[in-house]
C-alpha cells in the first residue's frame, strides 16, 4: 500500500483535514478559556489567541515562519495547551504528540476546564533524575522527528560517487524534498538504522508492520538529482544474522545520481549516457578509468596533486606500460600535458564484451557498463505486452517491486494470482541510478531500477569532510565544508 508521492489531491485533503480537526479543537478550548470559539477557525489569529491562553509572548507568532524553529515552537505551545487544561502527565504529552490532533479533540471536547496560563503555573518539583530523564526524552524525540521529517545525516563510505562526493564526506539529506515516508516498522530503537550500534542485532521488531505512505513533498525526483535510497536487492548487504532480510525502510542506504526518470529511454554508448536519443548531461566531476602511458615511475604526490586516489601500475596486451587510474577527463588532459606522460586514454569496454552480471539479463541482452540499452524506464501506467523478451527486461521488477502476492514467470508467461496475463500495467514509478565514478560503481546497470517507495531523500550539502589519510587539522577537508551538492 503506497501513496503517490506527489499527489496534489492528497496534499489538499491532508492539510484541510488537519486544519479542520485543529480548528474544532480550538473552538472548544477557546470557549472554555473565555474567548470566542469562532476565532479557532481564523488562520494566524487562532495562533495568536493560543499564545495568549498559554501565556507565551505574542511575538512568538513570527517564529512560525522560521523553518525548524517553527517545529519546536509549535511543539512547546501544543504541550502548553494540554497543561493549561490540566493534562500534563507523561502519558498526556506522549498521546498529544503521537495522536495529534485527535487527542486534542478528545481533551477539548471532554470533561476538562481551563486551569490558567501554562507558562505562569508553578513548576512541579522534580528530582535531578527526573529533569535529566525529561531532557533526554525530549532530545531523542526531537532528533527522531527531525531525522524522519526534515533532514538526516549520512556519510559517504565508498568511492562510487567520486569526485562529486568523496569517501569521508558527511552529508545532510533532505527528506521533505521528495516527501518523508511513514515507517513500515514503527517499533525500533530510536536513532538507529536496522542494527543496534556496534552490533549485528536488529534494532526493530519485524512482527509489527504498517502500510507505508509518503507525506506531501516539495518536489519530485528529477534527472541529475543526487538521491539517497534503500538498496533494493536482497543480498549480503541487506541480510540479517538469521538469514532473512531487512524490511524495505531499513535496507542499506545507497547514494547515486538519478540519470533517467519514468518514461525515459536510457542508452549508454561508449561510456556516454543518452536519454531519449539525446546526449545526457554529464556531472562536472564524473570519472572514468584511464590508461596513463609512461615509462617512468609516477610518485604518489603527483596523483594526489591531481586529486586521483584510485590508481595502480598496469600494462596493455600490446606491451605498453603505465598506470590505470580513475579520474576526470580534465585531470586526464592535464596529466597528458606533462612531459613524462605519453598519453592518457579512457578505457571503455568493447561493445561485444557482455558482462554476465549486467541488468536485466545478459542471456538476452549482451550489454556492459559502457554499452548499455536502449532500455525504457517503467512508470505508473506504463504497459507491456507479455512475451519472452519483455519478461527478460521487466519480469524481475514486476515480481520483486510491484507488491503482488503471487507472481510466477515461465519464460514467456506471466502468471499473477494463478491467472496468466497477456499484458501488464505498472503501478509504480521507477528510476535509473548511476554513480559519478562510472567505472567503479555498483548501480542500476547491474541491479536494476529503483522503485519510488525506496527513495529516501535528496542530498543537500556537505557539512563535514574527513580525509582518512590526513592527520590532525589536515584531516579536515576545509574547502568542502558546507558545500552544496550539485
Amino acid at each position: 500500500m503506497y501513496l503517490n508521492d506527489f499527489s496534489l489531491t492528497f496534499t489538499i485533503i491532508f492539510v484541510l483535514g488537519w486544519y479542520l480537526l485543529q480548528s474544532l479543537s480550538y473552538y472548544k478550548f477557546f470557549e472554555k478559556a473565555g474567548q470566542p470559539g469562532w476565532i479557532g477557525f481564523v488562520p494566524f489569529y487562532n495562533y495568536y489567541i493560543h499564545l495568549e491562553i498559554v501565556g507565551r509572548p505574542k511575538w512568538w507568532i513570527i517564529l512560525f515562519f522560521v523553518p525548524v524553529v517553527n517545529f519546536f515552537i509549535a511543539l512547546t505551545i501544543h504541550l502548553d495547551l494540554l497543561k493549561s487544561f490540566g493534562r500534563y502527565t507523561y502519558v498526556d504529552q506522549a498521546l498529544g504528540v503521537i495522536l495529534a490532533p485527535f487527542y486534542m479533540m478528545y481533551v477539548a471536547w471532554g470533561d476538562t476546564s481551563y486551569q490558567g496560563k501554562a507558562a505562569e503555573m508553578p513548576k512541579r518539583k522534580r528530582t535531578v533524575g527526573q529533569e535529566w530523564f525529561e531532557a533526554i526524552v525530549f532530545a531523542v524525540f526531537a532528533a527522531t522527528f527531525i531525522r524522519w521529517i526534515f533532514m538526516e545525516a549520512y556519510v559517504i563510505p565508498t568511492p562510487s560517487m567520486e569526485r562529486s562526493l568523496l569517501v569521508g564526506d558527511f552529508l545532510f539529506v533532505s527528506k521533505i524534498n521528495y516527501g518523508p515516508r511513514t515507517p513500515k516498522t514503527p517499533l525500533q530503537v530510536p536513532l538507529t538504522h536496522a542494527k543496534i550500534w556496534g552490533t549485528e542485532i536488529p534494532s526493530y521488531i519485524e512482527s509489527v508492520k504498517l502500510p507505508q505512505f509518503r507525506l506531501p513533498s516539495l518536489s519530485k525526483v528529477e534527472r541529475n538529482d543526487v538521491v539517497v535510497f534503500n538498496y533494493p536487492v536482497n543480498d549480503q548487504y541487506n541480510r540479517r544474522p538469521d538469514g532473512d532480510y531487512h524490511p524495505l525502510d531499513l535496507k542499506t542506504h545507497y547514494i547515486k545520481r538519478c540519470v533517467a526518470i519514468p518514461g525515459d529511454e536510457i542508452e549508454v554508448r561508449n561510456g556516454q549516457v543518452y536519454i531519449n536519443g539525446e546526449m545526457g548531461e554529464n556531472p562536472e566531476l564524473m570519472q572514468h578509468r584511464y590508461f596513463i602511458e609512461t615509462d617512468q615511475v609516477i610518485r604518489d604526490r603527483v596523483f594526489t596533486n591531481y586529486k586521483i586516489w584510485e590508481y595502480g601500475p598496469a600494462a596493455t596486451p600490446d606491451g605498453r606500460k603505465g598506470y590505470v587510474a580513475l579520474t576526470t577527463s580534465t585531470a586526464a588532459k592535464q596529466l597528458e600535458a606533462l612531459d613524462f606522460i605519453k598519453s592518457a586514454e579512457p578505457m571503455f569496454m568493447d561493445k561485444d564484451n557482455a558482462e554476465p552480471r549486467i541488468f536485466p539479463d545478459s542471456r538476452y541482452f549482451r550489454w556492459n557498463a559502457d554499452h548499455f540499452g536502449p532500455l525504457k524506464i517503467p512508470g505508473r501506467g506504463f504497459t507491456i505486452d507479455v512475451d519472452e523478451y519483455t519478461l527478460a527486461k521487466y519480469g524481475s521488477t514486476i515480481k520483486n517491486y510491484e507488491d503482488l502476492d503471487d507472481v510466477e514467470i515461465d519464460v514467456d508467461k506471466l502468471i499473477i494470482d494463478g491467472q496468466e496475463v497477456s499484458s501488464y500495467t505498472f503501478t509504480k514509478d521507477y528510476y535509473f541510478m548511476m554513480g559519478d565514478n562510472r567505472h567503479n560503481s555498483e548501480d542500476s546497470r547491474y541491479w536494476g531500477f529503483v522503485s519510488e517507495d525506496y527513495i529516501v531523500g535528496e542530498a543537500s550539502f556537505i557539512w563535514m569532510s574527513l580525509d582518512d589519510k590526513g592527520s590532525f587539522l589536515s584531516k579536515i577537508r576545509w574547502s568542502r565544508l558546507f558545500q552544496p551538492i550539485e
